[in-house]
């Protein structure tokens, strides 16, 4: 059975990454580390030695570039000091069919990086991107989400509906055409959906969507289905007590389930 090794990544602005590593040993991991950025320019650290990569949420570079712009342009060109390309390392790192997980900003990462949705499997080539809400703000409240169950994502399997804290001001999914926008329903690569919670259907109807996200995407997996970016934040609901109504007997599924649905993956 495989040892599930994971890396949280953190620097520049990240500040999910305590949280992001907790639920990844509440869901089973048997290696837990949290790097800088720096640690894998200097080789105190190194992909290949994990399995599991995570982008967690944050503020990076304080998004005064857009999203995460500053962070995708220092993964796609910075070395390390042996002279290792960093893009190299993360190609390397998917075809050895190990996974990833970006959450908020690193969703943000995930997208302008190229990795997702890498439709036709082509990855790298960005498709597309995240901008500002609709509502022009910063948006910190809960969300009813609708788990696609024809996706391949493997971090989403066996779940149908998840009920997730978000907190961003620029989580608006935006193709770059219209066709991608057909392409991503047709291939079911929106792993994730806004919905109403009156009849749980993906919705444009605010605050249920918060950012105004086309078809009410929420997150975004790859054809592979082992890369998944989504802008609410699962490591934030990592106990019952965490829910806005437990003290009512209010509980939805942890979002540990998606970190648990990872390690399982790799355990096979």
């Amino acid at each position: 059975m495989a040892k599930v090794k994971v890396l949280v990544i953190t620097g520049f602005g990240t500040n999910c990454e305590r949280e992001s590593a907790y639920a990844a040993r509440q869901a089973g991991a048997d290696k837990v580390d949290i790097c800088f950025f720096s640690d894998l320019i200097q080789e105190k650290v190194f992909l290949k030695d994990y399995n599991f990569l995570v982008f967690p949420g944050g503020f990076l570079d304080g998004d005064d570039l857009g999203g995460a712009q500053a962070a995708a342009i220092r993964w796609k060109y910075a070395k390390t000091i042996s002279g290792t390309s960093l893009r190299q390392e993360l190609e390397n790192f998917l075809k050895e069919n190990k996974i990833i997980l970006g959450i908020c900003n690193g969703f943000q990462l995930l997208t302008k990086l190229g990795l997702l949705p890498a439709l036709e499997n082509n990855y790298f080539e960005r498709q597309v991107s995240l901008s500002y809400n609709d509502s022009a703000r910063f948006e910190d409240r809960w969300v009813w989400l609708k788990v696609n169950t024809s996706s391949p994502c493997i971090f989403t399997k066996n779940l149908d509906y998840l009920y997730l804290p978000v907190r961003h001001g620029e989580g608006k999914v935006i193709p770059f055409s219209s066709q991608i926008l057909t392409q991503l329903e047709e291939n079911n690569l929106i792993a994730l959906q806004y919905i109403s919670p009156q009849n749980k259907q993906p919705t444009l109807e605010y605050p249920y969507n918060p950012n105004g996200s086309p078809l009410g995407i929420a997150g975004l997996t790859d054809p592979s289905g082992r890369i998944l970016g989504l802008m609410p934040h699962p490591e934030a609901y990592n106990h019952p007590t965490n829910h806005p109504k437990w003290t009512r007997g209010v509980t939805s599924p942890l979002g540990t389930l998606i970190f648990a649905n990872g390690v399982e993956y790799l355990r096979q």
